[in-house]
């Protein structure tokens, strides 16, 4: 998926301008949307093509700031780029009038290394080396001491006095009882840990930046200094990038009917094994890893790159709570993609007050799961018989612990068919026995 945050040369504007002429056509096509309708349930629909308009607005934004640039009017570039680092030199270079290859002569290097730098977004550069560019390009290099410091970096981590030495010793228990760190590691107690754990996570902050964002109720809460949440998705991240090393599939926006093939998978007893090949198969990486004890995290959708990756912790063991979850992870790269799946979505989605965006996921998970015209129409809503709850199931493609757990949800009462939600039957394929 195209998704470049700002267009800065010609190569660039033909693939974003490919890209919207895909979607303006997918949006002007009935047939592509009755494809889609076969499969899916009108609010679905409803949702992705409001998705699919918000993309081709982005995009075509993009694209008006790259030919406004190429008038010699940089207002839009920049302000697009203001809060990239990379882009930063990128549109300075461009500014300035430099080519790659004048800048490479400015600087005493190679013009191979320029274009290296800004394929990646200047995302692989030294500070010392950036700080060299941004001095010749002219953009103004500052350092501040904040009052609030880092605690990821440096000796921001020792300064940052309310990291608890427990949660350390929290996620370090965890992270060798689930084998993070290699067979050879030394044994870590102490400073080591601090020093140990900072150095796995440090990596993948400077190159993905923290969580930020816990998106569990009204009040989103900000948990980009929460440890815990900070090492699980560093962990995510390397198994995910492990992931993406040899994976070719990229992900489309304009293919969603493979979600009902994704939902009839709930159906086999083994349907839970076979979702990260599927997903793959699409462009998504999936990566299941347990959550911290402390950390009240169920799942997570971010960008890797241009690759979606969802986290799944199995938090709860049970059939509903899973393909829940990984529905409402989804409807984020679906439908979100374009309004916050770069910082991405860290979910509890056991909260009741939550925001319109993660009502829109649960929408979404709910609806794809169980289209809303055959379950408004279903006697299962009421009934109190196992036996007719199944049946419907059966006819809706999908596991009856899925129906039994949307049951217990409406009717507010875990209680009922607390044996039908299929408990103890997905963590068993992803961890091993710890």
């Amino acid at each position: 998926m195209f998704d470049p945050g700002a267009i800065l040369n010609e190569t660039e504007a033909r693939e974003a301008k490919a890209a919207l002429a895909e979607i303006e056509e997918s949006l002007s096509s009935k047939h592509f949307f009755d494809l889609i309708l076969a499969e899916l349930p009108a609010e679905v629909v409803g949702k992705y093509q409001q998705a699919l308009i918000s993309r081709r607005n982005n995009l075509t934004r993009l694209l008006g700031a790259y030919e406004a640039a190429r008038r010699g009017d940089y207002a839009e570039l920049i302000t697009l780029a203001s809060n990239d680092p990379g882009l930063v030199l990128i549109v300075a270079r461009i500014t300035r009038g430099y080519s790659q290859k004048e800048l490479a002569r400015l600087l005493g290097l190679k013009e191979q290394q320029i274009q290296r730098y800004e394929s990646d977004r200047y995302r692989s550069i030294s500070i010392s080396n950036y700080r060299r560019i941004a001095q010749v390009l002219g953009v103004r290099w500052e350092m501040k001491l904040s009052d609030k410091p880092d605690r990821w970096f440096g000796s921001g981590w020792k300064l940052a006095t309310e990291i608890r030495a427990d949660d350390v010793k929290k996620v370090v228990k965890h992270a060798k009882q689930y084998h993070w760190f290699d067979d050879d590691s030394p044994e870590l107690a102490g400073e080591e840990s601090y020093n140990y754990l900072q150095r796995y996570i440090s990596d993948q902050l400077l190159n993905y930046g923290s969580p930020t964002l816990l998106r569990t109720g009204l009040n989103v809460d900000d948990m980009s200094n929460d440890l815990l949440l900070v090492a699980w998705r560093a962990r995510v991240t390397r198994v995910a990038e492990t992931i993406a090393a040899s994976q070719k599939q990229k992900y489309s926006l304009l293919d969603i009917v493979w979600l009902r093939d994704l939902v009839r998978l709930s159906q086999l007893e083994d349907g839970p094994a076979r979702v990260t090949k599927f997903l793959l198969s699409h462009g998504i990486i999936l990566v299941v890893e347990p959550h911290i004890p402390g950390l009240k995290l169920d799942g997570a959708a971010f960008l890797m790159g241009e690759t979606p990756v969802i986290g799944m912790t199995i938090r709860r063991d049970t059939l509903d709570n899973f393909w829940f979850t990984l529905l409402h992870e989804l409807a984020h790269v679906v439908l979100h993609y374009q309004t916050g799946l770069r910082l991405g979505f860290f979910d509890d989605v056991e909260k009741s007050d939550i925001d319109e965006i993660e009502q829109e996921a649960n929408a979404f998970a709910s609806d794809v799961l169980i289209p809303p015209e055959r379950w408004i129409r279903s006697p299962a809503r009421i009934t109190k018989s196992a036996a007719v709850i199944e049946k419907f199931a059966k006819e809706a493609n999908v596991h009856p612990a899925v129906v039994f757990g949307r049951i217990q949800k409406e009717r507010g009462d875990y209680s009922i068919f607390s044996d039908r939600t299929g408990r103890g039957l997905v963590r068993k394929f992803f961890f091993e026995a710890h």
